[in-house]
């Protein structure tokens, strides 16, 4: 019996949080759609998507965030926003973390996702990562963003593993090779407890503090793309390293 009882209570959180997912959209949905006509207006729908979406969502799955800073993002500049991806709670608390306006780099299947896919496909640069062609492609979209003073947020892990049991999975190149490209700082983040908190797993789960640390920046100024495995490895160490002590 307390085994269903927990069955149930995963179950219910599930559908709350797909119901906190989809209400500010279709209830906002005019003002977002409208933000999208233009990339000029990115910044106005990043806003929305950042204290009409991403707050509530978090506040409202019981899941507050605390953050920690090493390092703090400076009002205005551009950078490749990095961290670990466990959670669909990832992308609430990264706009969270950042007051300053980025755009997501992430595969193309997630605007396959119902209500959720159709603003990203439009606000975000998809990448298709059996495609060299749509590889190459990213890096002139993103290009175009940051001239737009935009910063960049790209999972390095290339996607969520499979086995739960994998603390940090390898780093993929894109985030890296793109920093150097256009000389941008490369912020770290840790995030502790997303995994805990909201798995892919469906029986799992629950509220609690989710909490991140934003470590000190890498500087890509004096780089080539030569270096782009050594930052790569630098910056996962860094996440690893906090992910086994804390």
């Amino acid at each position: 019996m307390p085994r269903l009882v927990k069955k149930i209570g995963y179950t219910l959180y599930r559908i709350w949080f797909y119901i906190l997912v989809a209400l500010p959209i279709f209830l906002f949905f005019p003002f977002l759609l409208l933000t999208t006509l233009s990339q000029k207006w990115y910044p106005y729908f990043f806003w929305l998507a950042r204290n009409l979406w991403a707050l509530p969502i978090l506040y409202g799955m019981g899941c507050p965030p605390k953050v920690y800073w090493d390092e703090r993002l400076e009002r205005g500049k551009s950078y490749m926003l990095v961290a670990n991806h466990t959670s669909m709670l990832d992308i609430m608390l990264m706009l969270y973390i950042s007051k300053n306006p980025f755009v997501f780099v992430g595969k193309k299947e997630l605007a396959k996702i119902p209500v959720f896919g159709f603003f990203y496909k439009r606000v975000c640069i998809m990448v298709d990562r059996g495609d060299a062609r749509s590889r190459t492609a990213v890096y002139r979209r993103a290009q175009k963003r940051l001239n737009q003073g935009l910063s960049i947020c790209i999972f390095p892990e290339g996607g969520v593993p499979d086995d739960e049991s994998v603390l940090l999975d390898n780093f993929k190149d894109g985030a890296f090779k793109m920093a150097i490209a256009h000389t941008i700082p490369v912020v770290p983040m840790t995030f502790y407890d997303n995994k805990k908190r909201f798995s892919f797993s469906f029986f799992s789960g629950g509220p609690g503090r989710i909490r991140a640390k934003v470590h000190s920046f890498y500087k890509t100024e004096n780089l080539s793309e030569d270096d782009k495995a050594g930052l790569r490895e630098k910056v996962r160490t860094v996440i690893l390293k906090e992910l086994q002590t804390r």
